[in-house]
C-alpha cells in the first residue's frame, strides 16, 4: 500500500523547496496544516522545532526532517533546566513560549504564540488580570513591553538572524534612497530597529503588507526579515522595489543557515523516508506540549486569527 507522503516548507526555504511543497506558509500556518494532514509521512522542510510540532499535533504520522542539524538559535541559547528554575521563580505567572522552542521547552509553557498571534494572545490574558512571563525571544517581547507598556519578565535568547539587523546600518540605507521608502520588521529584530517599522508582523502579515500596498510602485519597500520571503514577496508584487533591510553598510545578505539546510536533494530523501525521524519525543512530552499549543490553536480559529 503506497505511503500518503505531504510536504511541508516555511517561507524561509528556498524558492525550489517551496515549489517541491504541498504547502507552503507560516509557523501558524504549518502547525494547523499538519494537525489536520491525512499523512502517513510528513516531510517538514524548516527547522527541528516546527518538526516537532508537527509530529505533537499529528502523534500518528511520521514526521522527517531532511536535515538532523536545522536547528535554531533560539533552542540553543535556552537551557531548559535554567528556564525551569526561571519559571518557577514567577509562580504567579503565566508562561508564554514562541513557538520557536524546543518541545521540553513548551511542555513547561501555558502558552505557546506565534508572532502573528501573540499580540492579541497576551493581550487577552492581560485583560484577565494576568502576569506574563515571555521566553525564548527577547527581543520580541522587548517590542511587546515597549509597544503596549508590559513589564513581561523576559528569557534572554535571540533568532541569530534577525538580532543582526542594526539601527545604524538601517538608517544608511534609508537616508541612501532618494524618494519615499518604508520599513516593516518582523518582531524578532532588535527593539531600535522595531521602533522605526511603519508595519511589525509575522511572515505572513509582511507578505500580506506588500500584497496590498497601495502607494507608489516607485518607493522603495525594506524587509526586515530572513530573506526567503523575498521571493514569495516578489511573486505576489514584482511591480514593487523590494529590498531586505541591511545587517550592516551595503549589505542585503541575511540568511538562516538551518533553514538552508533543506536542499532540493535532502527533501527528496526525506520524501523517501530518509533523514531525522522524530521519533525521540516520549509520549509523556508530547501530552505535556500539546497543551499549549492547542491552546494557542484553539484561540486563533476562535478569532480567526
Amino acid at each position: 500500500m503506497t505511503k500518503r507522503v505531504v510536504t511541508l516548507a516555511h517561507y524561509y526555504t528556498q524558492p525550489e523547496i517551496q515549489q517541491m511543497a504541498d504547502k507552503v506558509g507560516d509557523s501558524l500556518e504549518l502547525s494547523l496544516y499538519a494537525r489536520e494532514a491525512e499523512a502517513d509521512i510528513i516531510v517538514f522542510a524548516g527547522v527541528r522545532f516546527m518538526a516537532e510540532t508537527a509530529k505533537i499535533l499529528n502523534p500518528n504520522a511520521t514526521v522527517i526532517l531532511p536535515d538532523a542539524g536545522s536547528t535554531c538559535s533560539l533552542v540553543t541559547q535556552t537551557d531548559v533546566t535554567a528556564l525551569k528554575r526561571w519559571r518557577d521563580n514567577h509562580p504567579d505567572h503565566v508562561h508564554v513560549s514562541y513557538i520557536n522552542s524546543s518541545a521540553e521547552h513548551k511542555a513547561l509553557s501555558d502558552w505557546i504564540v506565534t508572532s502573528r498571534n501573540v499580540d492579541d494572545i497576551i493581550a487577552h490574558l492581560y485583560s484577565e488580570g494576568k502576569q506574563v512571563i515571555f521566553s525564548p525571544d527577547r527581543n520580541m517581547g522587548a517590542y511587546l513591553n515597549y509597544q503596549y507598556g508590559y513589564e513581561m519578565p523576559l528569557w534572554s535568547a535571540v533568532c541569530e538572524v534577525h538580532d543582526k539587523f542594526n539601527e545604524v546600518a538601517l538608517n544608511e540605507a534609508l537616508a541612501a534612497v532618494k524618494g519615499n521608502c518604508h520599513l516593516i520588521a518582523h518582531p524578532e529584530s532588535p527593539l531600535p530597529v522595531l521602533k522605526q517599522a511603519e508595519y511589525v508582523g509575522s511572515t505572513s502579515g509582511m507578505l500580506n503588507w506588500v500584497k496590498n500596498y497601495q502607494g507608489d510602485v516607485k518607493d522603495v519597500i525594506f524587509v526586515a526579515t530572513e530573506d526567503g520571503i523575498l521571493y514569495n514577496m516578489g511573486l505576489a508584487r514584482p511591480d514593487l522595489d523590494l529590498r531586505q533591510a541591511p545587517i550592516y553598510a551595503g549589505c542585503q545578505c541575511n540568511s538562516c543557515p538551518y533553514m538552508k539546510m533543506n536542499t532540493v536533494e535532502a527533501v527528496k530523501r526525506a520524501q523517501q523516508g530518509i533523514g531525522l525521524t522524530i521519533d525521540y519525543l516520549t509520549t509523556a512530552q508530547m501530552d505535556a506540549a500539546r497543551l499549549p499549543i492547542e491552546r494557542m490553536l484553539d484561540f486563533s480559529k476562535r478569532y480567526s486569527l
